[in-house]
């Protein structure tokens, strides 16, 4: 092994060990998510921890060259906020963690005669669980529902957005597991909309999941449900 090839492969070790904590992993998730950083107060009531805590974690996050920080811009004299944000290859290591466990966990569907239809009831659980469900007696109209659940997959990494009442999803964040066991990872994926939509209590569903009809596109077209 080459020394830049050793360089490259001690930083992952150190990248994994310290993602290896639930916290610290709770912590590079959320900085993933604000691009624009967070400051250790913010983290500190999204993860409902003490910000000492924080600061320790980011400590660590930061000697493993997951995180930077730089200083805020002050609108007025004082003490600046620190913003702490995933340092640049960071996202990638982060969330190259979970692809091999997703690998594994789809072929291992795949493999199973009823494996489709274990993905969809999975990804309509997790529909359910994940939509923000509205307050009791409130009624949201199909386009209200569209949206709630449009927010549900722009949180979830799909980019997308509504276009002539289909909901376009602009990345997919399997989109190599797709590739391959599309029966998969797509089915759980229209799945995971169609629990949002039952959960929101629309009569929605997706009619049709067109998969890469182009190469930067899939599209849900929705429609309504059967009667029972």
């Amino acid at each position: 092994m080459m020394i830049g090839e050793m360089a490259v492969s001690d930083r992952r070790v150190s990248v994994h060990k310290a993602l290896a904590d639930e916290r610290r992993s709770r912590i590079a998730a959320e900085l993933d998510a604000a691009p624009d950083g967070l400051d250790v107060q913010q983290l500190a009531e999204l993860l409902e921890l003490h910000p000492n805590t924080i600061r320790w974690h980011l400590g660590i996050l930061a000697d493993a060259g997951v995180v930077s920080s730089r200083a805020a811009d002050r609108s007025a004299p004082g003490r600046p906020r620190i913003l702490y944000s995933l340092a640049p290859g960071a996202e990638a290591a982060h969330r190259e963690e979970y692809r091999l466990l997703a690998t594994i966990l789809t072929a291992m569907l795949a493999a199973r005669d009823d494996g489709s239809g274990q993905a969809a009831t999975a990804g309509r659980i997790w529909g359910r669980y994940l939509v923000a469900t509205p307050p009791p007696g409130s009624r949201l109209s199909d386009e209200q529902a569209t949206e709630k659940v449009v927010e549900l997959l722009d949180q979830q990494g799909f980019a997308p957005r509504v276009e002539d009442g289909a909901i376009c999803m602009y990345r997919c964040p399997f989109a190599e597991l797709a590739a391959t066991h599309p029966q998969i990872v797509c089915t759980l994926h229209r799945g995971l909309v169609d629990g949002a939509l039952e959960e929101l209590g629309t009569t929605l569903e997706t009619a049709e999941l067109e998969v890469f009809p182009r190469p930067d596109r899939c599209v849900a077209h929705l429609g309504r449900r059967p009667n029972p």
